[in-house]
């Protein structure tokens, strides 16, 4: 039988990026509105931890054998770049582990790797930040280890706020954030760093960077402007700020 319709040469061709995530995530329909239309995510997860969020749960996630394995679990979609999507698990034990992590995921197959806070790095270095305000989820031993991450990179904490938050981060509300970001504020810090990629906030980003007149940078955000960077491509979503740097 002859059907009369145009011949396709589509679907679009598919670009991919791998994605390491925490057991927690709730937040993959956030990650989605930070990239285009040709560029699929491919999520892997850590193995489940019967531990609330805090510094023993993100040296849990933050292991190298699984970090590993997780990687071989994406490689055969053929992704581009590899990331692995958790602040807490790359900060929690310094730049020199956040480096190891990245290898960790190149020796296990990945053609390129990133990490939320070594984008969180690079993307304080291109924007030549010194000084930041601060705002976590977590308790306050982890976000004291979040300091001393930044302390590492020469960029000193001028004022920080934390929700002190075991578990449920996704369903903070965005009146929250909001408040809290705008509480924390210091008149000396140069940008504001919202940690977590279980905390949502996508829409609050630009309204917030129009009220203080700095950067707002946040975990997802930041983690998909790395691997977009890499696969050279523009940044999708809100940030007025890590547009200059693209």
């Amino acid at each position: 039988m002859d059907f009369d319709f145009p011949v396709f040469d589509g679907p679009l061709a598919q670009r991919g990026i791998g994605v390491i995530a925490p057991f927690d995530l709730a937040l993959e329909r956030e990650l989605w509105r930070w990239i285009p239309g040709e560029v699929s995510l491919h999520l892997a997860r850590t193995p489940y931890e019967p531990v609330p969020v805090s510094m023993e749960m993100a040296q849990l996630v933050s292991n190298h054998q699984h970090l590993a394995a997780a990687t071989r679990d994406v490689l055969h979609v053929e992704p581009e770049v590899v990331a692995y999507l958790c602040t807490s698990g790359s900060f929690v034990n310094g730049v020199d582990y956040e480096r190891s992590l990245r290898k960790a995921i190149c020796d296990a197959g990945a053609p390129d790797a990133v990490t939320t806070s070594g984008a969180l790095a690079e993307v304080l270095h291109l924007l030549d930040v010194s000084r930041v305000s601060v705002i976590t989820p977590y308790d306050a031993d982890l976000t004291t280890s979040l300091h001393e991450f930044l302390s590492e990179l020469n960029v000193e904490t001028v004022s920080s706020d934390h929700l002190g938050l075991g578990g449920g981060i996704w369903k903070v509300s965005y009146r929250t954030i909001a408040e809290r970001i705008l509480g924390a504020n210091h008149p000396d810090a140069e940008a504001i760093f919202v940690s977590c990629t279980n905390l949502p906030t996508y829409d609050v980003i630009d309204p917030l960077e129009a009220a203080l007149g700095k950067p707002v940078l946040t975990a997802n955000q930041l983690t998909m402007w790395a691997c977009l960077r890499r696969m050279e491509l523009p940044i999708v979503g809100p940030g007025t700020w890590l547009r200059e740097v693209s």
